[in-house]
């Protein structure tokens, strides 16, 4: 169990580390992240619109509770990188500018597998909350 959430917070701490300077990135350089998404082919509003979704998905898996909010967050996650892969693939970003992604892939996937993990062992406790004392890792 010591174990398991040594891994989780390892994992979680790294995907909060890499959404946050993702987020921060698209408020402290936008001059850069509008040329990238032009290069993308995507409108500029469209960068502080994500931006603030990595922060509110990075407050979302590292408080306490809220288990829906959490499956959610991971999901976003999920679903900014491979967008980020399908539009670098899309625009012809030669392999080596979009290969760094799978490792977001793979922090992404071990911090819910072992957040799973602590929710089954129950050192997590959801009160009153069935769908989230029940795992998809049974």
């Amino acid at each position: 169990m010591k174990k398991t959430n040594i891994l989780y917070w390892a994992f979680t701490g790294l995907l909060a580390l890499l959404m946050f300077f993702s987020a921060v990135s698209g408020f402290l350089a936008p001059a850069q992240g509008i040329v990238l998404f032009k290069h993308l082919g995507y409108p500029a509003y469209l960068l502080p619109f994500l931006s603030v979704a990595k922060f509110a998905g990075v407050v979302a898996i590292l408080v306490p509770g809220f288990p829906r909010l959490k499956e959610w967050a991971y999901a976003g996650f999920v679903f900014d990188i491979t967008g980020a892969l399908y539009s670098s693939i899309a625009v012809g970003d030669p392999a080596s500018g979009w290969m760094m992604l799978f490792i977001g892939y793979i922090i992404i996937g071990c911090s819910y597998v072992f957040y799973h993990k602590r929710l089954k062992s129950g050192s997590i406790i959801v009160q009153n909350n069935p769908v989230a004392r029940q795992s998809s890792f049974s």
